[in-house]
């Protein structure tokens, strides 16, 4: 128990109670999925929702059942009554965390950009920060303020409201109006398709060149392994609304555990059980790089002479079009074609009338 981490709950309930009914098809704002999600990360010792809740009578039973404490901020006649809730709980939150050194952890539930002081203000108090909102009325300037930020949207167990365009597939049918009703029936399930079958081809892209370009980083700057949950971390400080569940994984360690077979990184026995330690591979597709670089540059320098580094790239992704120097860690193409050169696959050299870097075989 002295290892778990202390939480604090702090609800701006106007703010996600009116979200959730805006972009949810009017379907009322379910706490379980947060407390689920905050159960997994610590022990929830406060639990506080700030409101004027003569405007949210049903859900003030359901929070009751939750055991979360209810702060009344009643409308005055002229006053408002939103300033006034963000006030008191941000004033509550900076007393608790002078006042309770053991809560590490202050989740601040809103989507409202005025609480970004707060959260740069614990923070500054050594506390971490978790932000939760509803992801269409999130302000942008609220998740990259926190340790991590969690969509209210993509939490488990939220139900959200079925996609909507699908409904003008029955009006197909109606043939008497065919001109006027048919073409928007038939232009609508197009937008639908596309994200369907590329979306996930170009989030995976961007996850195995994340995941390759953080553990490159961290193995350069600083000494000792890089293990999962420090990677985690790492990633979560890049992108603080990052989730392995958004990929379609169930755990971080699942997530590793497929790049590791796509030879994205190699796995191996960390200092605790269950926290892997995680490396770029040695050999395998950097070596296949490398020999495509060699190759590719060797027959180009047959044809016309020493090869320019620009426009290189791209005659690398006509033989092979699933390179990517971003996927071995390198930051760009100019850093793989130094390690290649290093390496003695290529010769490199910065050439003034060229301007630009010329690439020559290597000799033997």
């Amino acid at each position: 128990m002295d290892h778990e981490d202390r939480i604090a709950l702090f609800l701006d309930y106007e703010n996600l109670a009116l979200g959730a009914r805006e972009h949810h098809g009017g379907r009322a704002f379910d706490f379980r999925p947060i407390a689920d999600a905050l159960a997994e990360r610590g022990r929830v010792v406060v639990r506080r929702a700030y409101a004027d809740w003569s405007y949210f009578d049903e859900d003030r039973r359901m929070l009751t059942r939750s055991h979360v404490e209810l702060i009344e901020i009643p409308q005055r006649m002229g006053a408002s009554r939103k300033n006034a809730a963000d006030i008191k709980m941000a004033v509550d939150a900076v007393e608790l965390a002078f006042e309770r050194g053991y809560i590490s952890t202050f989740v601040i539930c809103t989507g409202d950009s005025d609480f970004t002081p707060l959260v740069h203000k614990l923070r500054e108090l050594n506390k971490r920060v978790i932000g939760v909102g509803v992801e269409k009325s999130t302000s942008a300037l609220l998740p990259p303020a926190c340790d991590e930020f969690l969509y209210y949207d993509r939490l488990e167990g939220v139900d959200l409201p079925p996609v909507r365009g699908r409904r003008g597939r029955p009006a197909k049918p109606a043939e008497p109006q065919q001109p006027e009703a048919v073409e928007p029936a038939q232009e609508q399930p197009e937008p639908e398709r596309q994200p369907a079958a590329e979306e996930p081809v170009r989030d995976a892209e961007a996850l195995a060149v994340l995941v390759a370009q953080t553990v490159a980083g961290l193995q350069g700057s600083s000494e000792g392994e890089v293990t999962a949950s420090r990677l985690k971390r790492t990633l979560l400080r890049k992108d603080p609304t990052f989730s392995e569940s958004d990929y379609g994984f169930r755990t971080f360690g699942e997530l590793l555990r497929h790049l590791a077979g796509h030879n994205v990184v190699e796995l191996a026995e960390g200092p605790a059980k269950g926290d892997p330690e995680v490396s770029l591979p040695e050999h395998g597709d950097q070596e296949v790089a490398f020999a495509l670089l060699r190759t590719v540059v060797a027959e180009l320098a047959a044809a016309g002479g020493p090869v320019a580094l620009s426009g290189l790239k791209n005659q690398l992704r006509r033989a092979r079009p699933e390179f990517s120097e971003k996927k071995l860690g390198y930051r760009s193409f100019l850093q793989f074609g130094k390690a290649a050169a290093t390496a003695g696959e290529v010769t490199l050299a910065w050439s003034p009338e060229a301007d630009d870097y010329l690439l020559t075989p290597r000799q033997g």
